[in-house]
């Protein structure tokens, strides 16, 4: 579900003393925009939500929800917005951060 390889990278870029504000930015940015995304979006919209969150995703290591995006991205770009499972991919996000947020300080102490 995570990709600790690539929270453990992000870390080493940014530093250990700006992790902790660059990932509360992500979630915020993520949950901002998770609160657009609505099946009466267009195709064009949608697509461009879930390409923004795909990146964030990947980002954080939030394998899972990327996945889940980049499926909806897809599809967007085929115009199949209906066949959009967007409480999947909220809820992908949502399981994501609690995990993320429960083993982030064992991950990063080890």
């Amino acid at each position: 579900m995570i990709q600790w390889a690539r929270v453990n990278e992000l870390r080493d870029d940014v530093g250990a003393e700006d992790f902790d504000d660059l990932v509360k930015i992500f979630l915020e940015e993520v949950e901002d925009t998770i609160q657009d995304l609505s099946p009466d979006s267009t195709a064009n919209q949608m697509e461009q939500h879930l390409h923004f969150l795909k990146g964030c995703a990947l980002n954080l290591g939030f394998r899972t929800f990327s996945d889940l995006c980049q499926d909806g991205e897809r599809k967007s770009a085929k115009g199949e917005t209906g066949t959009i499972d967007l409480t999947a991919i909220i809820d992908g996000f949502e399981q994501s951060k609690t995990v993320f947020i429960a083993q982030l300080p064992k991950m990063l102490a080890a």
